[in-house]
């Protein structure tokens, strides 16, 4: 294919094996921190936790993930919340984070060849490369907003009673929102409670910041491709151009 063109991308791989193995110790440590919160509330509230002062209240804690006991005085939380094993995760989790966006932005440029940094390729294999990780990042943003906002799709105004069988005590929906997914419910009690936790709708926005990232080096890509295509199509005086130089530069 002489009149395909190659063009500088810039080196992604060890990026994307850096978020891969902070993405798997992500996995792990979230299992083990899991894996110390069973019970621990109920260990708290038994008195087996001692901590500073009488015991306020026991929360849960998204990430890290841990249960947190709120004494007078101080907190005492489970292996996720503090220690070696929470500065890991947090570790793992800017990691992946950074590894992730740079990846992404990177594949936003062309720089010109001729840099460690920087390894021929073609449009076309760019395409192919950015729409994978624009199918991979949108596939997991729908996973998460399927699991968290499938009940609004049931119907936004009978949201808070969707999925359970409330009979007269079915409660209200008194706002609700597509994106976040989100709605306030009101039961028949007068009590008030949101119908995903707050740290679901944190992690769906954060979802979607790969897929953005990835869609908009999608879109470029293809915008790229196809100028070129028309560049060389035969009969445009570019593609005349190209077959000149290729024939002076052969003799």
């Amino acid at each position: 294919m002489p009149n395909v063109r190659t063009h500088g991308s810039y080196r992604t791989g060890g990026l994307w094996a850096g978020a891969g193995i902070s993405f798997g110790a992500l996995v792990v440590g979230c299992g083990v921190a899991l894996l110390g919160m069973l019970e621990f509330d109920e260990r708290c509230n038994h008195g087996l936790i001692r901590g500073p002062g009488r015991l306020l209240r026991v929360r849960e804690q998204a990430f890290p993930p841990a249960t947190v006991c709120e004494f007078e005085r101080g907190d005492v939380s489970s292996a996720g919340g503090t220690g070696v094993l929470g500065a890991l995760l947090w570790l793992g989790m800017v990691a992946l984070v950074v590894c992730l966006v740079v990846a992404l932005v990177a594949e936003w440029f062309e720089p010109r060849l001729g840099s460690d940094l920087v390894v021929p390729t073609t449009r076309g294999r760019k395409l192919r490369r950015t729409g994978t990780a624009f199918f991979v990042t949108g596939s997991v943003f729908l996973m998460f907003y399927a699991l968290a906002g499938w009940r609004l799709f049931t119907g936004p105004a009978s949201v808070c009673s969707a999925g359970a069988d409330w009979g007269a005590n079915a409660p209200r929906t008194l706002a609700y929102s597509f994106f976040p997914p989100q709605a306030t419910c009101q039961y028949t009690s007068g009590l008030t409670r949101r119908m995903n936790p707050e740290w679901v709708a944190s992690l769906l926005m954060a979802s979607a910041v790969p897929a953005l990232l990835a869609g908009v080096g999608c879109v470029l890509a293809w915008l790229r491709l196809r100028a070129e295509r028309r560049e060389t199509r035969p009969g445009t005086a570019a593609a005349d151009s190209a077959l000149a130089d290729q024939g002076r530069s052969a003799r």
